[in-house]
């Protein structure tokens, strides 16, 4: 996506059981954070591939990234 295209395309954020999301400013957040990590992850690549880095192996490092996020809030999560 160029920095100059303005149209965004957001998904429909839903809730653990599936259902759509119908807080306005709940979704306002998730579509600011999503912005944000689209314009930086672009950023991101553009350098890599300005500084001559393999395209494919930045793409796979930035899924593991994503992989291995831990959700705090996971009850099912044991810690000793």
């Amino acid at each position: 996506m160029k920095k100059t295209d303005n149209v965004q395309h957001f998904p429909t954020w839903q809730a653990t059981d599936g259902s759509p999301l119908s807080c306005v400013e709940k979704i306002k957040v998730l579509n600011d954070n999503f912005d944000e990590l689209r314009e930086m992850m672009q950023d991101a690549l553009e350098d890599a591939l300005l500084m001559g880095c393999d395209e494919e192996q930045f793409r796979n490092v930035m899924r593991y990234v994503v992989a291995e996020l831990h959700n705090p809030y996971d009850k099912s999560d044991k810690q000793d």
